[in-house]
């Protein structure tokens, strides 16, 4: 069973969603579904003492570790 409901942005963020989703040629509800997923998987990483963090793939490096979520 789906589930609607309404989700009110800032301008701001109405519009970089507006461009994510015009250069991903995607929807505004797949960008947020694929936002949720992304916050849940790092949430569960959280509970198990895991971090989130962005990677250069050719070195393997950590270049920006994402606290907050």
């Amino acid at each position: 069973m789906a589930v609607r409901f309404n989700v009110t942005f800032s301008n701001d963020l109405n519009d970089a969603l507006d461009h994510v989703v015009d250069e991903d040629e995607s929807s505004k509800a797949e960008v947020l579904r694929k936002a949720l997923q992304l916050y849940l998987a790092a949430r569960e990483g959280k509970r198990r003492g895991l971090k989130l963090g962005l990677v250069e793939p050719d070195t393997q490096k950590l270049k920006t570790e994402i606290i907050g979520l």
